[in-house]
């Protein structure tokens, strides 16, 4: 799309008549949208600056309070804004870019995301690379430039510590914490758990084998994800597996437990926490920067999977080119636990393009269907979430994949979507 100026997109949007539009016609009007938002997300940021100005000579109140009232935002939406501001000011190619339309406002909350903790030195380092990224950030998605921000944080921290044995996992487990409140609102009770990286992947891991177990129960085939999470959440904290969504009976209800077995519950699996490392990086055979990331995608210090690997039993998962272990043929329907573990490898995500449902809520999907022959080896799986299942399954559209994962996407009228690798591990 050509720069647009912020009245042409102005006036784009609202001369569109959506109603006549086809879907190249949308999405034009939603580029006009977007340009038309950043013009927003300037001038709401530049009106935090005034009235920080104000506020601090007794003319106004505090910037986020006069945000939220006058706009209808949530308290936490308006500190948003006026973190904004603060971000811009020290990085002043973050406004230009944000002025001309380059970016958006939740671009620069991204940023702000990914420097808040960082200490001063590293703070400036980050400020310094901010060029590139601006740059990268047209081709990227805002999932994609939130990572990218956070993986540079991160590098630049790691390059910092100088060779430091510092364990960050410690820092983590230090500030872990559970948080229980009541929406009086709706009634509904919300607890949050901030766990560090390796305790929650162990903990997801345990769910994940939980919401398995009750996708084969009779009567939960109807379920949605939401609902199974749910339930496999409850039955792992209440210790008593049921596979309806029926509450579990109150602990008064229950025969009592004593001795060992008192408040926990019995499995017959081991928890996994699966970690993507560079192995190259992890034998301290380089000094370059490598991947170190749980399965989900979240970074963790190498000094800490040096140490898990000394007390672990280490599965390796090594794409080669014969790929025996890997590679099924018909002789099963459904992945094996090896597969699975060499997809997360590979797919943080859904595999479509525009999706961020993570990689344990997702389905893995024969490119070439069974029923059509389609072969149960890595060249021919990819995980889907269960919307992009059913665009595939039932929606019309059509996927294929090539021997390197690069995957075509082709709507029901023929044109075609996308193409690119579905693999987003860098």
């Amino acid at each position: 799309m050509k720069t647009i100026s912020a009245d042409e997109a102005w006036a784009s949007v609202g001369a569109a008549d959506l109603e006549n539009l086809d879907r190249d016609g949308v999405v034009t009007v939603l580029e006009c949208a977007r340009r038309a938002r950043s013009c927003l997300d300037a001038f709401e940021m530049k009106a935090a600056r005034r009235l920080r100005t104000l506020s601090n000579t007794g003319r106004a109140e505090e910037p986020a309070a006069a945000i939220a009232g006058a706009s209808g935002r949530t308290s936490r939406s308006a500190d948003d804004v006026t973190e904004r501001d603060t971000t811009c000011t020290e990085m002043p190619t973050v406004e230009d870019a944000l002025d001309d339309g380059t970016i958006t406002g939740a671009h620069v909350d991204a940023i702000a995301a990914a420097i808040r903790r960082l200490p001063p030195e590293v703070r400036e380092q980050f400020v310094a690379a901010a060029d590139e990224l601006l740059r990268r950030s047209s081709r990227l998605s805002l999932d994609s430039f939130r990572r990218a921000c956070n993986a540079l944080a991160k590098e630049l921290l790691s390059a910092n510590r100088s060779g430091s044995d510092t364990d960050e996992l410690t820092a983590q487990r230090d500030a872990s914490k559970v948080t229980r409140w009541v929406d009086r609102r709706t009634g509904m009770h919300h607890t949050m758990l901030e766990l560090d990286p390796i305790r929650d992947a162990a903990i997801n891991s345990e769910v994940c084998a939980e919401i398995a177990r009750l996708r084969q129960v009779d009567g939960n085939g109807e379920l949605s994800w939401q609902q199974l999470r749910v339930m496999a959440w409850v039955n792992m904290i209440s210790g008593q597996p049921t596979g309806s969504v029926d509450p579990p009976a109150t602990r008064s209800d229950r025969a009592p437990r004593t001795g060992a077995s008192a408040g926990i519950r019995r499995v017959d699996r081991v928890p996994e926490a699966t970690l993507v490392i560079d192995v190259r990086w992890l034998l301290g055979l380089t000094e370059t920067l490598g991947i170190c990331e749980t399965e989900a995608g979240v970074p963790i210090p190498i000094t800490t999977a040096r140490r898990l690997c000394c007390d672990a039993e280490v599965l390796p998962v090594v794409v080669s080119s014969d790929r025996a272990v890997l590679e099924q043929g018909r002789s099963k329907r459904t992945a094996t636990r090896e597969q699975r573990r060499a997809l997360r490898t590979m797919h943080r995500t859904c595999a479509h393009p525009s999706c961020g449902v993570g990689f344990d809520a997702c389905r893995i999907h024969h490119v070439v269907w069974w029923r059509f022959l389609g072969e149960t080896n890595i060249d021919n799986l990819l995980p889907l979430c269960e919307r992009h299942h059913h665009l595939v399954h039932e929606g019309g559209w059509v996927l294929e994949m090539a021997p390197n994962r690069v995957a075509s996407w082709v709507r029901p009228d023929g044109a075609l979507h996308h193409r690119g690798s579905t693999v987003d591990r860098r």
